[in-house]
């Protein structure tokens, strides 16, 4: 249980940073299928069994303890963590961007490791999603109205599908939307009405998704992980660390913030720092494989 808490505190740390998603972490650390499937047998079926076998028996059917443990992880982890991250996003941006490229170049290579069967079809599927993520990557943002419940409920949706996605991360999605700084904001200032609505969307789109993902998963395992190991490498066009800003917006404090960035050459940086970068990124790269090692260990 302590290992799977700790595991979900990886996933909700992850999902603080746009470009980097929890479900990474979660292939990464060996739950996601199960992550997926329990979130998935949440649902009638649970009431019905609550209602002929009981407590214990619901319990078991949804994996209540395992996801219990990852959940309670993951809020920890996006209350406790949110500070400590975007202090290093705006005083140390290299470091940090260098250290998720290498994360999930790595977990790319992880995921494309699981496909057991290579085919034309699924290498498309691979490039159709590194375009598809790239594409992502770089678009613009479309500004919602941040006050409006409808606004927060749909962001939640959205986002947590992405979340559960590997290689989109679901902030990315809310600041895309243009919700990120809001829901930032939201979290540390404890603000329950907001968090709840978010987090009703949140739950409706969790419900509904998991189990397309989930019958994807069974049904047609590798193609998903093809698809799932292109979303990745399509956001290391967005996780790169060296751009520089087209353009900026003012967010909901009116504060300028940057809009649309462009992935740049190191030396065209006043301070690169490339050898920063450099470890960083076989830090990255290297921690997946400690991780995958230790979630073997565990089991």
């Amino acid at each position: 249980m302590i290992w799977n808490f700790v595991k979900g505190m990886a996933m909700g740390a992850a999902d603080i940073v746009p470009g980097v998603s929890g479900g990474t972490i979660a292939l990464v650390t060996g739950i996601y299928e199960r992550l997926i499937n329990g979130i998935k047998s949440v649902g009638w079926d649970t009431l019905v069994t609550l209602k002929r076998q009981g407590i214990k028996a619901a319990w078991q059917q949804m994996d209540g303890t395992f996801l219990i443990s990852v959940l309670l992880g993951a809020a920890t982890s996006l209350v406790l963590m949110s500070r400590i991250l975007h202090f290093l996003i705006e005083e140390q941006p290299i470091m940090l961007w260098s250290f998720f490229f290498g994360l999930v170049l790595a977990s790319a290579v992880y995921v494309a490791k699981q496909i057991k069967n290579w085919t034309l079809i699924r290498a498309m599927l691979l490039m159709a999603g590194t375009v598809f993520a790239a594409l992502i990557s770089i678009s613009p943002s479309v500004q919602l109205d941040v006050t409006s419940p409808i606004s927060l409920f749909f962001a939640g949706s959205i986002a947590i599908c992405a979340m559960i996605l590997p290689g989109i991360s679901g902030s990315f999605i809310l600041l895309l939307l243009g919700m990120y700084g809001h829901m930032i904001g939201v979290l540390k200032s404890f603000e329950w009405v907001s968090m709840g609505i978010f987090a009703g969307g949140c739950l409706v789109g969790i419900m509904v998704f998991s189990r397309f993902l989930a019958w994807q998963l069974k049904h047609h395992h590798d193609s998903t992980m093809a698809l799932l190991t292109g979303f990745m490498l399509g956001a290391l066009l967005k996780l790169w660390p060296w751009k520089t800003v087209v353009s900026y917006r003012l967010n909901s404090s009116g504060e300028q913030v940057p809009f649309i960035e462009s992935p740049v050459w190191p030396w065209l940086q006043s301070e690169p720092q490339i050898s920063v970068a450099i470890v960083a990124v076989i830090i990255g790269f290297s921690i997946v494989f400690v991780m995958d090692r230790l979630a073997k260990a565990s089991n």
